[in-house]
Protein backbone atom coordinates (compact mmCIF):
# COMPACT_ATOMS: atom_id res chain seq x y z
CA UNK A 1 0.00 0.00 0.00
CA UNK A 2 1.85 3.20 -0.55
CA UNK A 3 1.55 6.24 0.79
CA UNK A 4 -1.62 8.11 -1.03
CA UNK A 5 -3.72 5.18 0.04
CA UNK A 6 -2.38 5.17 3.55
CA UNK A 7 -3.16 8.68 4.14
CA UNK A 8 -6.97 7.97 2.93
CA UNK A 9 -7.56 5.55 5.41
CA UNK A 10 -6.10 7.94 7.96
CA UNK A 11 -8.50 10.72 7.06
CA UNK A 12 -11.03 8.57 7.24
CA UNK A 13 -9.95 7.72 10.83
CA UNK A 14 -9.46 11.80 11.32
CA UNK A 15 -12.88 12.90 10.36
CA UNK A 16 -14.31 10.24 12.93
CA UNK A 17 -12.27 11.67 15.88
CA UNK A 18 -13.31 15.29 14.60
CA UNK A 19 -17.27 13.88 14.37
CA UNK A 20 -16.58 11.93 17.95
CA UNK A 21 -15.09 14.97 19.61
CA UNK A 22 -18.09 16.96 19.18
CA UNK A 23 -20.95 14.43 20.03
CA UNK A 24 -19.01 13.80 23.47
CA UNK A 25 -18.93 17.43 24.13
CA UNK A 26 -22.53 18.02 23.04
CA UNK A 27 -23.46 15.40 25.57
CA UNK A 28 -21.27 16.78 28.33
CA UNK A 29 -22.17 20.19 27.79
CA UNK A 30 -25.91 19.04 28.12
CA UNK A 31 -25.87 17.13 31.00
CA UNK A 32 -24.09 20.26 32.69
CA UNK A 33 -21.46 19.70 35.90
CA UNK A 34 -21.40 16.23 37.59
CA UNK A 35 -19.26 13.09 37.84
CA UNK A 36 -20.37 11.78 34.56
CA UNK A 37 -20.60 15.32 32.21
CA UNK A 38 -16.61 15.42 33.70
CA UNK A 39 -15.78 11.79 32.47
CA UNK A 40 -17.08 12.36 29.15
CA UNK A 41 -14.98 15.37 28.69
CA UNK A 42 -12.19 13.39 29.74
CA UNK A 43 -12.56 10.88 26.85
CA UNK A 44 -13.37 13.60 24.51
CA UNK A 45 -10.17 15.38 25.18
CA UNK A 46 -8.54 11.07 24.37
CA UNK A 47 -9.94 11.78 21.12
CA UNK A 48 -8.56 15.61 20.54
CA UNK A 49 -4.94 13.18 21.27
CA UNK A 50 -5.83 10.42 18.50
CA UNK A 51 -6.97 13.63 16.23
CA UNK A 52 -3.64 15.19 16.46
CA UNK A 53 -1.44 11.86 16.54
CA UNK A 54 -3.80 11.24 13.31
CA UNK A 55 -2.90 14.50 11.51
CA UNK A 56 0.42 14.70 12.45
CA UNK A 57 1.01 11.27 11.06
CA UNK A 58 -1.01 12.15 7.63
CA UNK A 59 1.57 15.29 6.91
CA UNK A 60 4.91 13.22 7.79
CA UNK A 61 3.41 10.98 5.07
CA UNK A 62 2.99 13.94 2.88
CA UNK A 63 -0.51 14.63 2.97
CA UNK A 64 -3.16 16.96 4.04
CA UNK A 65 -5.16 17.15 6.90
CA UNK A 66 -9.02 16.67 6.13
CA UNK A 67 -10.87 19.14 7.77
CA UNK A 68 -14.52 17.08 7.66
CA UNK A 69 -16.16 16.09 10.31
CA UNK A 70 -17.62 12.61 10.33
CA UNK A 71 -21.25 11.41 10.86
CA UNK A 72 -22.51 12.02 14.25
CA UNK A 73 -25.05 10.42 16.32
CA UNK A 74 -27.20 12.98 17.95
CA UNK A 75 -30.58 11.21 18.34
CA UNK A 76 -32.20 10.43 21.16
CA UNK A 77 -34.41 12.12 23.84
CA UNK A 78 -33.26 11.22 27.18
CA UNK A 79 -29.32 11.11 28.78
CA UNK A 80 -29.13 6.82 28.33
CA UNK A 81 -30.42 7.23 24.73
CA UNK A 82 -27.42 9.28 24.55
CA UNK A 83 -24.86 7.15 26.14
CA UNK A 84 -26.39 4.55 23.62
CA UNK A 85 -25.46 6.69 20.76
CA UNK A 86 -22.15 6.95 22.04
CA UNK A 87 -21.51 3.13 22.30
CA UNK A 88 -22.48 2.88 18.40
CA UNK A 89 -19.75 5.83 17.77
CA UNK A 90 -17.31 3.47 19.35
CA UNK A 91 -18.21 0.53 17.77
CA UNK A 92 -17.99 2.15 14.41
CA UNK A 93 -14.60 3.86 15.59
CA UNK A 94 -13.56 0.16 16.49
CA UNK A 95 -14.56 -1.53 13.13
CA UNK A 96 -12.71 1.15 11.05
CA UNK A 97 -9.28 0.54 13.10
CA UNK A 98 -9.52 -3.07 12.59
CA UNK A 99 -10.38 -2.67 8.62
CA UNK A 100 -7.54 -0.73 8.86
CA UNK A 101 -5.19 -2.73 10.80
CA UNK A 102 -5.99 -5.27 8.05
CA UNK A 103 -4.66 -3.83 5.36
CA UNK A 104 -1.98 -1.31 6.49
CA UNK A 105 1.27 -3.16 6.49
CA UNK A 106 3.39 0.05 8.23
CA UNK A 107 4.44 -1.00 11.38
CA UNK A 108 4.84 2.50 12.78
CA UNK A 109 1.43 3.62 11.64
CA UNK A 110 0.20 -0.15 12.80
CA UNK A 111 1.22 0.39 16.11
CA UNK A 112 -0.35 3.98 16.42
CA UNK A 113 -3.72 2.57 15.31
CA UNK A 114 -3.32 -0.21 17.93
CA UNK A 115 -2.59 1.63 20.49
CA UNK A 116 -5.85 4.13 19.28
CA UNK A 117 -7.68 0.96 19.10
CA UNK A 118 -7.18 0.46 22.75
CA UNK A 119 -8.78 3.55 23.86
CA UNK A 120 -11.48 2.86 22.14
CA UNK A 121 -12.65 -0.55 23.27
CA UNK A 122 -12.22 1.27 27.07
CA UNK A 123 -14.60 4.09 25.79
CA UNK A 124 -16.76 1.54 24.62
CA UNK A 125 -17.01 0.08 28.14
CA UNK A 126 -17.29 3.37 30.01
CA UNK A 127 -20.22 4.46 27.77
CA UNK A 128 -21.66 1.19 28.41
CA UNK A 129 -21.72 1.63 32.06
CA UNK A 130 -22.67 5.48 31.12
CA UNK A 131 -26.03 4.12 29.70
CA UNK A 132 -26.85 2.21 33.01
CA UNK A 133 -25.15 4.85 35.43
CA UNK A 134 -27.63 7.81 33.51
CA UNK A 135 -30.46 5.79 33.69
CA UNK A 136 -29.97 4.86 37.58
CA UNK A 137 -29.13 8.31 38.57
CA UNK A 138 -32.24 10.22 36.48
CA UNK A 139 -29.50 12.27 34.29
CA UNK A 140 -31.20 14.89 32.61
CA UNK A 141 -31.03 17.08 29.76
CA UNK A 142 -30.61 20.77 31.53
CA UNK A 143 -30.22 22.42 27.94
CA UNK A 144 -33.09 25.34 27.30
CA UNK A 145 -34.80 26.78 24.67
CA UNK A 146 -34.12 30.59 25.26
CA UNK A 147 -33.01 32.75 22.40
CA UNK A 148 -32.49 36.27 23.07
CA UNK A 149 -29.81 38.39 22.29
CA UNK A 150 -26.80 36.95 25.14
CA UNK A 151 -27.94 33.44 23.14
CA UNK A 152 -27.38 34.92 19.97
CA UNK A 153 -23.55 36.67 20.73
CA UNK A 154 -22.59 33.49 22.66
CA UNK A 155 -23.23 31.17 19.83
CA UNK A 156 -21.97 33.11 17.73
CA UNK A 157 -18.27 32.77 20.25
CA UNK A 158 -18.99 29.39 19.93
CA UNK A 159 -18.63 29.33 16.57
CA UNK A 160 -15.94 31.20 16.32
CA UNK A 161 -14.04 29.39 18.88
CA UNK A 162 -14.44 25.95 17.34
CA UNK A 163 -13.22 27.70 14.03
CA UNK A 164 -10.36 28.66 14.95
CA UNK A 165 -9.55 25.46 17.02
CA UNK A 166 -9.66 24.12 13.62
CA UNK A 167 -7.55 26.65 11.69
CA UNK A 168 -4.70 27.32 14.58
CA UNK A 169 -4.98 23.24 14.64
CA UNK A 170 -4.84 22.81 10.65
CA UNK A 171 -1.79 25.89 10.71
CA UNK A 172 0.15 24.29 13.44
CA UNK A 173 0.80 20.93 11.15
CA UNK A 174 1.06 22.48 8.17
CA UNK A 175 3.91 25.29 9.19
CA UNK A 176 7.73 24.43 8.58
CA UNK A 177 7.74 26.71 11.40
CA UNK A 178 8.64 25.20 15.29
CA UNK A 179 7.87 28.58 17.32
CA UNK A 180 4.55 29.11 15.13
CA UNK A 181 3.65 25.40 15.31
CA UNK A 182 4.04 25.29 19.06
CA UNK A 183 1.88 28.57 19.61
CA UNK A 184 -0.96 27.63 17.25
CA UNK A 185 -1.01 24.80 19.39
CA UNK A 186 -1.15 26.36 22.43
CA UNK A 187 -3.58 28.64 21.31
CA UNK A 188 -6.07 26.04 19.60
CA UNK A 189 -6.31 24.59 22.99
CA UNK A 190 -6.94 27.91 24.87
CA UNK A 191 -9.60 28.22 21.91
CA UNK A 192 -10.92 25.12 23.04
CA UNK A 193 -11.17 26.09 26.73
CA UNK A 194 -13.17 29.13 25.54
CA UNK A 195 -15.59 27.04 23.45
CA UNK A 196 -16.29 25.21 27.30
CA UNK A 197 -16.75 28.13 28.65
CA UNK A 198 -19.08 29.58 26.13
CA UNK A 199 -20.59 26.35 25.98
CA UNK A 200 -21.48 25.67 29.68
CA UNK A 201 -22.31 29.56 30.55
CA UNK A 202 -24.73 29.03 27.08
CA UNK A 203 -26.33 26.13 29.02
CA UNK A 204 -26.94 28.15 32.33
CA UNK A 205 -29.15 30.37 31.29
CA UNK A 206 -31.59 27.76 29.27
CA UNK A 207 -30.25 27.77 26.20
CA UNK A 208 -28.81 25.46 23.88
CA UNK A 209 -24.62 25.82 22.39
CA UNK A 210 -24.88 25.32 18.48
CA UNK A 211 -21.58 23.74 17.69
CA UNK A 212 -20.70 24.57 14.24
CA UNK A 213 -17.84 26.08 12.75
CA UNK A 214 -17.56 28.73 10.06
CA UNK A 215 -14.56 28.55 7.19
CA UNK A 216 -11.48 27.75 8.01
CA UNK A 217 -8.33 28.94 6.05
CA UNK A 218 -6.38 26.75 4.69
CA UNK A 219 -3.00 28.87 3.39
CA UNK A 220 0.26 27.09 3.47
CA UNK A 221 2.86 30.11 3.82
CA UNK A 222 3.58 30.40 6.96
CA UNK A 223 3.02 34.50 6.91
CA UNK A 224 -0.37 34.16 5.28
CA UNK A 225 -1.20 31.81 8.05
CA UNK A 226 -0.43 34.47 10.53
CA UNK A 227 -1.67 37.46 9.10
CA UNK A 228 -5.06 35.46 8.81
CA UNK A 229 -5.24 34.42 12.30
CA UNK A 230 -4.10 38.03 13.39
CA UNK A 231 -7.07 39.40 11.43
CA UNK A 232 -9.32 37.10 12.81
CA UNK A 233 -8.42 37.70 16.80
CA UNK A 234 -9.04 41.15 15.97
CA UNK A 235 -12.07 40.84 14.78
CA UNK A 236 -13.31 38.94 17.43
CA UNK A 237 -11.89 40.49 20.45
CA UNK A 238 -13.73 43.64 19.01
CA UNK A 239 -16.97 41.48 18.88
CA UNK A 240 -16.28 41.01 22.78
CA UNK A 241 -15.49 44.46 23.86
CA UNK A 242 -18.89 45.50 21.93
CA UNK A 243 -20.58 42.81 24.06
CA UNK A 244 -19.47 44.02 27.25
CA UNK A 245 -20.57 47.42 27.01
CA UNK A 246 -23.80 45.53 25.60
CA UNK A 247 -24.88 43.17 28.54
CA UNK A 248 -25.41 44.37 32.45
CA UNK A 249 -24.98 41.18 33.66
CA UNK A 250 -21.73 41.03 35.81
CA UNK A 251 -21.31 37.46 34.45
CA UNK A 252 -21.31 37.93 31.21
CA UNK A 253 -18.99 40.74 31.42
CA UNK A 254 -16.86 38.83 33.19
CA UNK A 255 -16.83 36.52 30.34
CA UNK A 256 -16.58 38.70 27.61
CA UNK A 257 -14.11 40.83 29.20
CA UNK A 258 -11.84 37.75 30.06
CA UNK A 259 -12.61 36.23 26.04
CA UNK A 260 -11.60 39.84 24.94
CA UNK A 261 -8.34 40.00 26.82
CA UNK A 262 -7.44 36.14 25.52
CA UNK A 263 -8.00 37.22 21.90
CA UNK A 264 -6.09 40.77 22.16
CA UNK A 265 -3.10 38.20 23.69
CA UNK A 266 -3.04 36.23 20.90
CA UNK A 267 -2.89 38.32 18.17
CA UNK A 268 0.01 40.19 19.94
CA UNK A 269 1.72 37.00 20.14
CA UNK A 270 0.97 36.27 16.00
CA UNK A 271 2.21 39.78 15.16
CA UNK A 272 5.70 39.07 17.11
CA UNK A 273 5.59 35.86 15.09
CA UNK A 274 4.84 37.71 11.74
CA UNK A 275 7.64 40.37 12.39
CA UNK A 276 10.28 37.30 12.97
CA UNK A 277 8.65 35.54 9.87
CA UNK A 278 9.29 38.60 8.02
CA UNK A 279 12.85 39.21 8.42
Amino acid sequence: MDNSEIIALLNRDLEGEHATIVQYLTHAYAMGEGEMACEIEAIAREEMRHLDWLAETIVELGGTPSLERGGMRTGGTAVPDWMGNDVLQEEDAITLYEEHLRVIDDPRIVRLLERILSDEKSHRGDFQHFVDKAAREGATDIRGSLKDESTEVINWGIAHEYTVILQYLFHSYMTPDKDVRREMEDQAINEMQHLGWLAEKLVDRKGTPEIEHGEVDRSSKTADMLRVDISIENEVAARYDRAVDEFEEPDLKKLFTRLRDHERYHADVFSDLLRKEDK
